[in-house]
C-alpha cells in the first residue's frame, strides 16, 4: 500500500489530466494507479485538497484543483460559466417585493449564485431551486431597475 503523500499526488495528477465527474471515476483511476482506497478516505482527501466541482462545456461537472483556472471560474464567474448561466434563463415575473426567475431544469442555483455574487443593489437575497429562483427585492426599487441589473448578465425581457 502506498502512503498518503503519494496518494494525494496521484489524485492531483488524475484530476489535472482527466475529466473526472464523480468519486467512483476517481476511485477507478486510483486503483489503476495501484492505490486501494475507500470512498470515505477519498472524500477526506478531496476535502483536504480543496477539490471542487466546476461546470463543463457539455453541461456536466468535473473535479478541479484550487490552482486550476476552472476552479477560479467557480468563484469569479468567468465567461464560460456566465454563458452557461445565461443559457438557462427562461422568464422573470414580479409579485410585490419579490421576483421569480424561471429557468431550464438544473440552472436555478447557478443563476441564484451569480445574482448573489454580483451584490446587486436591488436584491436582498435569493433562493435557488432546480428551475426557479426566488428573489427578495430591496425596499423602494423599481421593477425596471431590477430588470436593468439582471439584464447585465441575463437576457431579461
Amino acid at each position: 500500500m502506498k502512503n498518503k503523500t503519494n496518494r494525494l499526488h496521484a489524485i492531483r495528477m488524475i484530476v489535472q489530466n482527466n475529466i473526472i465527474s464523480n468519486q467512483e471515476e476517481l476511485l477507478v483511476k486510483l486503483r489503476e494507479s495501484g492505490f486501494d482506497v475507500t470512498q470515505a478516505t477519498l472524500s477526506r482527501d478531496l476535502k483536504q485538497m480543496n477539490v471542487a466541482k466546476a461546470p463543463t462545456n457539455d453541461g456536466g461537472h468535473a473535479y478541479v484543483l484550487p490552482t486550476d483556472s476552472l476552479y477560479e471560474r467557480i468563484y469569479q464567474a468567468k465567461a464560460a460559466y456566465e454563458k452557461q448561466v445565461h443559457s438557462g434563463y427562461v422568464s422573470l415575473q414580479f409579485s410585490g417585493n419579490m421576483a421569480v426567475i424561471k429557468t431550464r431544469p438544473g440552472y436555478a442555483s447557478g443563476i441564484a449564485y451569480e445574482i448573489d455574487e454580483r451584490h446587486l443593489r436591488s436584491v436582498i437575497a435569493t433562493i435557488g431551486g432546480d428551475d426557479t429562483v426566488l428573489i427578495i427585492l430591496a425596499e423602494g426599487v423599481s421593477r425596471d431597475e431590477v430588470r436593468r441589473e439582471l439584464g447585465t448578465f441575463l437576457q431579461v425581457k
